[in-house]
């Protein structure tokens, strides 16, 4: 349970100047830095992209801050927000849905306690929607982090969020 709450705390706390820049200066951020990998080192950090991180890249890279925000907003693997360790992103396509995805879907929140694109108040889980995972032979389907889980039905869906409650406990 203490881990739980430490991980509630850091998601809380936007890390502060000093953090961020140890973390640019570790990392050696520079003019020349390749911007999409500098900003997925700093999310593998903090778990998402907090305003003063963002604010410090540009800076060390001289990179306008509009041009980072373009950038962070046109990628789904970026967050503004903090997020859950484990992010579940469930398909609402048309393949999916016909096989029963909406029900899936509705298990994954009802087990959860969160409506699509929140994340649990421990911080362990954030549910996503997406159009299509692309697996439609697989439907319904769900990915937790980046793993794919095909055939779901709310049963098997559950089971798959216990094996990972299970892992991180």
């Amino acid at each position: 349970m203490a881990e739980t709450i430490t991980d509630q705390q850091r998601a809380a706390q936007a890390p502060s100047e000093a953090e961020v820049q140890a973390l640019l200066a570790e990392l050696s951020i520079s003019p020349g830095s390749n911007l999409i990998g500098v900003l997925q080192e700093v999310q593998a950090r903090y778990g998402y992209l907090p305003p003063e991180a963002l604010e410090a890249i540009s800076r060390h890279t001289k990179t306008r801050l509009s041009r980072i925000y373009g950038v962070v907003s046109f990628y789904a693997q970026f967050y503004t927000e903090p997020h859950g360790r484990h992010t579940i992103r469930c398909c609402r396509g048309t393949a999916c849905y016909v096989r029963g995805g909406r029900r899936v879907i509705d298990a994954v929140k009802a087990e959860l306690g969160i409506e699509e694109e929140q994340t649990t108040d421990d911080m362990m889980f954030t549910l996503q929607t997406v159009a299509c995972l692309g697996a439609c032979a697989l439907g319904p389907v769900i990915v937790v982090d980046s793993t794919y889980h095909g055939n779901m039905d709310p049963r098997k869906a559950l089971r798959v969020l216990q094996m990972y409650q299970e892992d991180s406990g």
